[in-house]
């Protein structure tokens, strides 16, 4: 009988590998939901939908190595970074998905709740905090919507001799900010950016990535903390955070 790996556990969901089996088990149905429609639509390489039951989704796992772990150097070649610059502009230039995303008046107010609880904390110094939310108010600037894959972490995309053989976790696809999908893969590895719009072969606002670096890293510390990560780990939010100040 495999094995089975915890991959990520927490109170709200957690995914299980068993042999070549990624299991997915989430409390909110509607998060397996819009995952199996944005695997379906989706105009790239995805994981194979092998069965789903209510709540749990089960997908085969994916060929190659993720790009790389935030706060580790990148394992990834230029090449293979341009190639998920590639892979990223065919989504984003793929037809809209049919639900949309929440607007940017429901992420502002999201976003000053949790600067505010971050203060009130005490979990990084008061201008550090304000500083990246002045920062952050740059991504809100009009943007037409494309079809997003939403939370495009370095780990959700594996490549292999260069080339992406799958892009995974799909469950906040939307119609989004594409620049919010540059920010999320390179958030921690700037220097990685040049290689990525490489691949991707548009003109795009590097104030504006820097901005929803700012701003990705202000929404998840608190949700990190209270589910038992550590965004103050070498090279994670806080230091993205720490790192914006400095350079402003």
């Amino acid at each position: 009988m495999d094995e089975v790996q915890v991959v990520v556990a927490h109170s709200e969901r957690a995914t299980l590998r068993v042999g070549d089996v990624f299991l997915k088990v989430d409390g909110n149905q509607r998060n397996l939901d819009v995952e199996v429609a944005a695997l379906e639509l989706a105009p790239v390489p995805t994981p194979e939908v092998l069965w789903r039951k209510p709540h749990v989704l089960a997908l085969a796992a994916v060929r190659g190595t993720a790009l790389g772990r935030l706060g580790e150097p990148s394992p990834a070649s230029p090449d293979a970074w341009a190639a998920a610059g590639a892979a990223v502009r065919k989504l984003h230039e793929a037809p809209l998905p049919p639900w949309p995303a929440p607007g940017s008046g429901v992420i502002t107010e999201w976003l000053d709740r949790e600067c505010e609880w971050l203060i009130t904390n005490e979990v990084l110094p008061a201008e550090v905090i304000t500083r990246n939310r002045e920062l952050a108010e740059l991504a809100f600037r009009p943007w037409e919507p494309v079809f997003a894959h939403g939370d495009l972490q370095i780990t959700h995309v594996f490549t292999e001799d260069d080339e992406v053989t799958g892009i995974i976790d799909w469950s906040e696809a939307s119609r989004g900010d594409p620049l919010n999908d540059l920010a999320s893969l390179t958030l921690g590895h700037e220097e990685c950016l040049d290689d990525l719009l490489a691949g991707y072969g548009a003109d795009v606002d590097v104030d504006v990535i820097r901005a929803w670096w700012s701003l990705r890293s202000l929404r998840a510390s608190r949700w990190l903390i209270e589910h038992g990560f550590d965004p103050n780990e070498p090279g994670g939010e806080f230091d993205v955070l720490r790192a914006a100040y400095e350079r402003s």
